[in-house]
């Protein structure tokens, strides 16, 4: 399972750090939040949402994205490498 450590959490924001060993995922969640994600690696994840969809996201270090709440997935490392990425949620 992939670990994830909070590094601010507010009234406005909560940004958290995932780090993902080879093979790690974040377990299917639901997004309660719009949220950016700004990879700290070159690589991929492999994600799986709740129809059982699989896609690869090819990500570049410090190009950021966004997303919607209500995505619901689950977020696998598809690197033979550790990986890692910023999320930052905007509190409603």
């Amino acid at each position: 399972m992939a670990n994830s450590k909070v590094l601010v959490k507010n009234d406005k924001v909560i940004v958290t750090e995932w780090s993902f060993e080879v093979g790690d995922s974040t377990g299917q969640h639901k997004h309660q939040y719009n949220y950016v994600v700004v990879p700290m690696l070159d690589g991929e994840l492999k994600i799986i949402d709740k129809e059982n969809k699989e896609t690869i996201s090819k990500l570049s270090k410090g190009v950021a994205y966004y997303r919607d709440k209500g995505v619901e997935h689950n977020v696998f490392n598809n690197n033979n490498f550790p990986y890692s990425f910023i999320e930052v949620e905007m509190v409603d």
